[in-house]
């Protein structure tokens, strides 16, 4: 486990992160990549939409030029903080102060979930993504962006010790072992030699999909 997918080391992370992240962000997940995001999700007017770990709440401002009934989750109150100086604590999004590997929200709640920069901090991301399906309703989708895992061996030892970094193997088990179906991934890129995203999008089965 990296140091940071402890949550008090990540929250404390986030207390001085969230003083610059928003200047940070662009070089690593920009508007263009989380827009193209964005439009593999099919979102619709009206639709019930949860961010989880909204952070500063960039990709809730995306998910609102889609649909105004949108929710935010977040586990550090200091980037929650900067969300609100931005948006608003409660209107037009309803923002939560909570874990993602406990959601606190019930069965089959929103028509899709996305999550984007927040499951490399999960200690345990399965369950975090068993989270997301037992929300998102039967038949819909949930996004999750992620860091894709390094090329040189040298940085793929660094990432480890520092957090959740995964290929498109991992995501497939993860999301897999999730509950998820109709896997896919896309490696996005702000530009040549920065950091690689990694874009899954998933659906919760249907109920009878899931009878033995």
């Amino acid at each position: 486990m990296g140091v940071l997918e402890d949550k008090s080391r990540a929250r404390t992370f986030y207390k001085y992160l969230s003083k610059v992240y928003d200047r940070v962000n662009p070089f690593v997940w920009n508007e263009a990549m989380r827009d193209e995001a964005l439009a593999m999700l099919s979102i619709d007017d009206g639709d019930r939409v949860l961010d989880v770990g909204c952070g500063t709440g960039f990709g809730t401002e995306g998910i609102l030029q889609y649909t105004d009934d949108v929710y935010g989750l977040d586990q550090s109150p200091h980037q929650l903080e900067k969300a609100w100086a931005k948006l608003g604590k409660h209107d037009p999004v309803a923002f939560h102060f909570g874990d993602a590997e406990r959601l606190p929200f019930q069965d089959d709640s929103f028509d899709a979930v996305w999550s984007s920069g927040s499951i490399e901090y999960w200690p345990n991301p399965v369950e975090g993504l068993r989270e997301i399906r037992r929300v998102v309703k039967p038949g819909e989708k949930a996004l999750v962006v992620g860091p894709d895992y390094p090329n040189s061996r040298l940085f793929r030892r660094v990432a480890d010790a520092i957090m959740l970094f995964y290929d498109e193997a991992e995501a497939d088990r993860m999301f897999a072992e999730a509950g998820f179906v109709d896997i896919e991934h896309t490696v996005m890129q702000a530009k040549p030699g920065s950091p690689k995203a990694i874009v899954t999008v998933a659906r919760a089965p249907e109920h009878s999909e899931g009878a033995d």
